[in-house]
């Protein structure tokens, strides 16, 4: 056996390191803390602060993302890694906030920590499916409520009733807790279309009037910022579902005037047979019937009075007549008998 001693093997000091770019990830670092915060203060029922620390973690969760496009530090680690933060700040933040928070009763208590797995399957699934759909659907639209989104509607519900005291054991509240928290799951895995806002373009100008709006929804949202946000996010919540409602609409109208196009361009085969049966024929019958003329030789006389009809030739049927002038004789005139077919 021989063994070639000249082979390049590769030692680790000739080995390339790959690293990691540090400002999104960074980022990303910091969604997963709030998340993970927010877990430790639901579970020491501060669900307030709970709350505010699934906003916090929204922030980063949009900035690393943002700042991984503008600085081109874009990476599969960074996908992977911000799906991982995901899970945990907008997954199982939010579906152990509600179930401490409104859910976890003994007579709720079945129902709601199924409705809270529900929320966290969906939101494992909702991440899953986007991983591996980059590229493939539109970048304007999610496909499915995102999942920080899912979270502002659990999040918001609990600061709003928090700040109005509404007490945790209201039969209303619960029931609210329970279908909002059951519709985001269910949503997150939906195929409804919901705006991505990636078609945003930074470094573009716009007019002076969209500073002015801005900086009236910053200053509306220092005013009540529960009820705002909480708005904010339900009414985005529903615009997937305005937005299918739409298209489905617009494709049923588009297939109606289509059918209609083809009807009007296309005749169908029984009008088609009525209108040819319609025709009139080449022939009537009784020409056909009728046998030829047989030409006769007897000539009239010459001082014939020229107001007599000349019976038809064999080439037509009309009667002609010819009227004599003073200057020249008439001509001579034949009669020809024709046989007629009896009247049917």
């Amino acid at each position: 056996m021989l063994i070639d001693l000249d082979m390049n093997v590769p030692t680790p000091s000739s080995v390339r390191r790959r690293g990691i770019y540090i400002l999104p990830n960074l980022l990303t670092t910091a969604a997963l803390f709030c998340g993970f915060f927010a877990i430790v203060e639901a579970m020491n029922s501060r669900f307030e602060i709970s709350a505010i620390a699934i906003f916090v973690a929204m922030v980063f969760d949009g900035l690393d993302g943002r700042v991984a496009r503008l600085t081109g530090t874009q990476s599969e680690f960074g996908v992977q890694y911000d799906s991982l933060s995901d899970m945990v700040s907008f997954g199982v933040a939010p579906a152990l906030l509600t179930y401490q928070w409104a859910l976890n009763d003994l007579s709720w208590n079945k129902l709601g920590w199924i409705v809270s797995f529900v929320y966290c399957s969906g939101t494992a699934l909702r991440l899953a499916r986007f991983n591996t759909n980059v590229g493939i659907v539109d970048k304007r639209f999610f496909q499915g409520l995102p999942s920080p989104a899912a979270a502002a509607l659990i999040a918001g519900m609990v600061w709003v009733s928090i700040d109005n005291d509404i007490p945790r054991d209201n039969v209303w509240l619960k029931s609210a807790a329970c279908l909002i928290t059951l519709i985001a799951g269910i949503s997150m895995v939906s195929n409804f279309p919901f705006w991505s806002g990636k078609n945003i373009n930074l470094r573009k100008s716009v007019p002076f009037i969209v500073v002015i709006a801005l900086a009236l929804a910053f200053a509306l949202g220092a005013l009540y910022p529960p009820g705002v946000f909480f708005g904010l996010f339900v009414c985005y919540a529903l615009s997937g579902y305005v937005l299918a409602f739409w298209r489905w609409r617009r494709r049923r109208k588009a297939a109606a005037r289509q059918a209609a196009a083809e009807a009007t361009t296309t005749l169908p085969d029984d009008a088609e047979d009525a209108t040819s049966s319609d025709d009139p024929p080449e022939h009537s019958p009784l020409e056909e019937d009728m046998p030829p003329a047989e030409p006769c030789s007897d000539v009239e006389n010459e001082n014939e009075k020229g107001d007599e009809a000349e019976s038809p030739g064999p080439a037509d049927d009309g009667v002609a007549s010819l009227e004599p002038t003073d200057d020249a004789p008439p001509p001579k005139t034949t009669r020809t008998r024709v046989k007629r077919s009896p009247r049917i």
